[in-house]
């Protein structure tokens, strides 16, 4: 059973886990299972994809029961009148507020202009050995990403060198063998924390939270 964090008439918001895919894609396999067909069977209705998030990334996730309220949220998230927060466990300490705009990579490789806010909010460091150190240190950032671009977060947060905990594709190798084997934690630390838009339909702002998963609350 998905955790449903918003229901009404017009649509739906769960807090996706780590691992699942949204729907559907060329990199899935026949028997994987989705979140699309999961939470249609558990509403017995229809369901419209609004946007997505990176399968090893939790958090906020929104489906439409019509095709014309996907469409319409889709174009907020798409002209950036949505208000998208994340949450990110990342190596080091980061050092203040700023904006990232460079550019990233599509999934095919083409670079594209992308814009994201981070806000450091902790510093941690912990007695985790790793080469010659014997303590890690890392930081709870937020990210605001102001652009939606493929893997933008993780790509922005590699470039800065600070990256994400447990990411396989963008993050740092030893940095991620001290989770999983010093701290038997295997999943990515990235979180939708929360989405806020314009509800389409009752033209009220409507704003959506996600719980953190339990290897966040496990961790800290």
């Amino acid at each position: 059973m998905l955790d449903i964090l918003y229901q009404d008439e017009y649509l739906i918001a769960i807090n996706k886990p780590c691992g699942l895919l949204v729907h559907r894609t060329s990199i899935a396999e026949e028997n994987e299972v989705f979140a699309l067909q999961l939470l249609r069977d558990q509403v017995g209705r229809k369901l419209f994809p609004v946007h997505r998030i990176d399968r090893p990334t939790s958090g906020v996730l929104v489906f439409a029961f019509s095709p014309e309220v996907a469409r319409s949220l889709n174009d907020q998230l798409t002209n950036g009148e949505s208000h998208k927060k994340y949450v990110a466990l990342v190596r080091g300490w980061f050092p203040e507020e700023m904006i990232c705009e460079r550019q990233v990579k599509n999934d095919r490789g083409n670079l594209q202009d992308a814009i994201t806010r981070f806000v450091p909010l902790k510093q941690l460091e912990l007695p985790l050995a790793t080469d010659r150190y014997p303590t890690a240190r890392f930081s709870v950032v937020e990210a605001y990403p102001l652009t939606g671009r493929w893997h933008q977060i993780r790509q922005h947060l590699a470039q800065l060198r600070h990256y994400i905990i447990n990411d396989r594709v963008h993050g740092d190798g030893k940095q991620n063998r001290i989770f999983t084997e010093q701290l038997d934690i295997r999943e990515m630390f990235l979180h939708a924390r929360s989405l806020r838009l314009q509800h389409p339909e009752l033209s009220s702002e409507l704003t959506i939270e996600a719980s953190f998963p339990s290897h966040w609350n496990n961790f800290l």
